[in-house]
């Protein structure tokens, strides 16, 4: 599969498991999962060709690991960025001394008035490392 393919997939995964899972008429539940055979049906149907090998290759190679499966590959979600509400059932640790935050630069004067703001998402991401948070 080429980079360019895997890219296009991973934006409308991002938009159909993230923000607007209706676009395609797909249902998450409270967890944020969809079924897979309804997810790849209906992305099919809008005329987005998918399949259980792309589902596999986009989850596995996405650097930012945006999309997980669960256990048996039978639902599939993405790992963070909701604007839908969902329940990621994230455990609560002691965050690291210094963590990072990737923002375009026309944010940082609003950062720095207002702080960190989840916006129209569940949560801010933060990152361990500076290269995780320019990707």
């Amino acid at each position: 599969m080429n980079e360019k393919t895997a890219k296009n997939i991973s934006k409308f995964l991002s938009l159909v498991l993230r923000h607007s899972p209706e676009t395609i008429g797909l249902k998450l539940d409270e967890n944020g999962w969809a079924d897979v055979e309804e997810l790849i049906v209906k992305c099919s149907q809008k005329g987005n060709v998918l399949n259980k090998e792309l589902l596999d290759y986009v989850v596995e190679n996405n650097d930012k690991k945006r999309f997980a499966f669960n256990e048996d590959k039978t639902k599939i979600r993405a790992s963070q960025g909701h604007s839908v509400t969902v329940e990621l059932n994230l455990s609560i640790v002691k965050p690291l001394e210094y963590l990072y935050h990737g923002t375009v630069e026309a944010s940082i004067d609003g950062i720095k008035e207002k702080g960190l703001q989840k916006m129209s998402r569940q949560h801010v991401h933060l990152s361990k490392d500076r290269e995780t948070a320019i990707k």
